[in-house]
């Protein structure tokens, strides 16, 4: 049985914004399986981040943009290199520095996780590609706001 999210009495806001928590949680968790490699979520949304936004962070960028300490995202993308998806290249302006770059074989692998993602399309099917296609708006509203304001 579905029940809503919230209790009676709360603000839409609140009640949408527990929705999309609870969607987020039970999304990572059946993404997570269908991961290739050993690949952890967290080390998919960083080879996500930096081909979505097409450029090289360093380690602190990434964890602010991510939201997570320094030396957890040191650990990640860590674990990245050893496993040839992302290189550190020293800054043009300062190679003292050292910025995040995802290799071709970190491309690769974030295909081969999207792709991954045709596996769930029947558990998906509960919205149309027209509603689908109408809720993507509305979340990058909301996603840029959120992200506005922290």
């Amino acid at each position: 049985m579905s029940r809503p999210a919230g209790l009676s009495g709360d603000p839409v806001e609140f009640a949408a914004m527990t929705e999309i928590s609870i969607i987020a949680h039970l999304a990572d968790t059946a993404f997570a399986r269908r991961l290739p490699d050993g690949l952890t979520t967290a080390q998919f949304a960083v080879l996500n981040h930096l081909l979505r936004l097409e450029t090289q962070q360093t380690i602190g960028e990434l964890a602010r943009a991510l939201q997570v300490s320094q030396p957890t995202m040191s650990s990640t993308v860590r674990r990245l290199e050893e496993k040839g998806l992302v290189s550190l290249e020293p800054d043009a302006d300062d190679r003292r520095i050292r910025r995040v770059a995802v290799s071709q074989a970190g491309a690769a692998t974030r295909k081969k996780a999207v792709q991954a993602l045709d596996a769930s399309k029947e558990e998906l099917k509960v919205l149309s590609q027209k509603e689908w296609t109408q809720l993507l708006p509305l979340l990058n509203k909301l996603r840029v706001a959120l992200d506005s304001a922290r």
